[in-house]
C-alpha cells in the first residue's frame, strides 16, 4: 500500500506508523471524567467504508497527516496535513535559504 505524504510524494507503507482513529474526541487533560477517558480509550466504532486515520511519516519527513481509507478494500481516498496547511506553507517557507552573497558583494 503506498500512502503519499504531502511533503515527499507516495512512499511505501513501511515507512508510516500508524497513531490511530481520527473519530474520537480526545478529553481534556484536567478532566476527571472517568466515563469519558474510558470511552476515548476503550469504544471503537468499526465502521465499514471510508475511515480517518492519523498517520505518521516515521521513516522520512516526520510529518503527522490525516489519511482517509476505506476499511474494506485499503484504498486511500485522500490525505492531508493532520494540522493544516498553514503549517506547510511555513516549513517549506523555512528550507528556502537567502542566497549567498559573492565575495565582491560584501566589499
Amino acid at each position: 500500500m503506498l500512502i503519499n505524504c504531502p511533503y515527499c510524494g507516495p512512499r511505501d507503507l513501511s515507512e508510516f506508523t500508524y497513531r490511530g482513529d481520527a473519530n474520537r474526541t480526545r478529553p481534556a487533560d484536567t478532566s476527571t471524567d472517568q466515563a469519558a477517558w474510558n470511552a476515548y480509550v476503550y469504544e471503537r466504532v468499526n465502521t465499514a467504508g471510508d475511515h480517518p486515520e492519523y498517520w505518521q511519516h516515521s521513516g522520512g519527513c516526520r510529518s503527522h497527516i490525516l489519511v482517509m481509507r476505506s476499511t474494506l478494500t485499503h484504498e486511500i481516498a485522500s490525505v492531508s496535513l493532520a494540522r493544516g496547511q498553514k503549517k506547510a506553507s511555513a516549513r517549506r517557507q523555512q528550507k528556502k535559504r537567502p542566497a549567498r552573497r559573492r565575495q565582491e558583494d560584501r566589499t
